[in-house]
């Protein structure tokens, strides 16, 4: 999955560098977008934030990424459902 984050981050011009360049880039931007939003995030453990400010914080972060994602995923397996027979 997060191969196909990093190759959908590339396609969209946000990452111009290798995947472990972009590991770090959703480290550090994580912290940024929380700082940001006004919730409290720290190193490690943070089980305690609510589900709400996690998908707010990710939502920021990925919004444009992950419907890239999805429609990636969509167009695999309908060339497979056709290439297939209509079989996955």
């Amino acid at each position: 999955m997060n191969q196909l984050k990093y190759e959908v981050s590339k396609e969209l011009g946000i990452m111009n560098s290798g995947p472990q360049e972009y590991a770090q880039y959703l480290d550090n931007a994580k912290y940024e977008v929380a700082n940001e939003l006004g919730i409290q995030l720290n190193k490690g453990y943070n089980g305690d934030i609510t589900s709400r400010d996690a998908g707010r914080i990710g939502g920021q972060i990925g919004g444009r990424i992950g419907g890239n994602m999805v429609k990636k995923m969509i167009e695999f397996a309908e060339s497979n459902m056709v290439n297939n027979g209509g079989k996955l």
